[in-house]
């Protein structure tokens, strides 16, 4: 099982790319919106060199299995892979054409129940958003939160107690967020609900509560300030 490679990128297309890793090539198909990302730190880097997490199947066809390789930038992105192709109906070559957007804007989407962006994915029709929601909503928050390039505001820090605390903030800073920051977000969430047993509920609960910050206000008229028409 092939599950991490790192390497010079000798050729690239929309689709993969060639990774040679001390003399041997290897084509790793990459989902488009991660593609995107990896070429804006290929475009920055001089050495042209990728380190990729894999996803590693065979794929069944007439009389034989070809190996094939799905790559991403970090462990986080696998993972939601893993649980997007659990869905039925979405194998691994379904997932690698539908994830056209990046994962958290789809996991926000599965949170959400919105059925529009899931709809908008290559090969995602009403149907299988449908299945897609019924599957995974309330558990793909921490998907949501993988960092993007604007900076986070800074909360204040406080010692992780508990290994579900430690295992939270170690998951956040894959996310890329700083560790002061993951540290405030994790306590905030236990604070908030002292029931959470695992790493993933605190996630969900930090997904569900920076949703709550950003939540619009609704202005109700003051009745009181209309004049009464004569």
């Amino acid at each position: 099982m092939i599950c991490r490679l790192r390497g010079l990128v000798r050729e690239q297309s929309d689709a993969s790319l060639i990774l040679d890793v001390q003399g041997v090539s290897y084509q790793v198909f990459v989902p488009p919106s991660i593609m995107r990302t990896l070429s804006d730190k290929l475009s920055q880097s001089d050495h042209h060199e990728a380190e990729l997490i894999t996803f590693h199947y065979q794929q069944l066809e007439v009389g034989r299995g070809v190996p094939v390789l799905i790559g991403f930038l970090n462990e986080i992105e696998r993972e939601f892979f893993e649980r997007f192709i659990t869905v039925s109906g979405i194998g691994p070559k379904a997932a690698l054409r539908a994830l056209t957007k990046p994962i958290p804007t789809i996991a926000k989407a599965i949170d959400e129940g919105d059925l529009g962006v899931l709809r908008s994915l290559p090969g995602i029709g009403e149907q299988r958003a449908k299945e897609i929601i019924a599957k995974l909503q309330g558990k793909v928050g921490k998907y949501a939160l993988i960092q993007t390039k604007t900076p986070r505001q800074a909360m204040p820090v406080h010692q992780m107690a508990t290994a579900v605390e430690e295992e939270a903030v170690a998951i956040l800073l894959q996310l890329e967020y700083k560790k002061h920051e993951a540290n405030a977000m994790v306590k905030s969430a236990l604070a908030r609900n002292s029931s959470l047993k695992t790493a993933e509920e605190v996630l969900n609960e930090v997904y569900r509560q920076r949703q709550a910050d950003v939540e619009p206000v609704t202005v109700e008229p003051d009745h009181a300030s209309v004049p009464a028409r004569s």
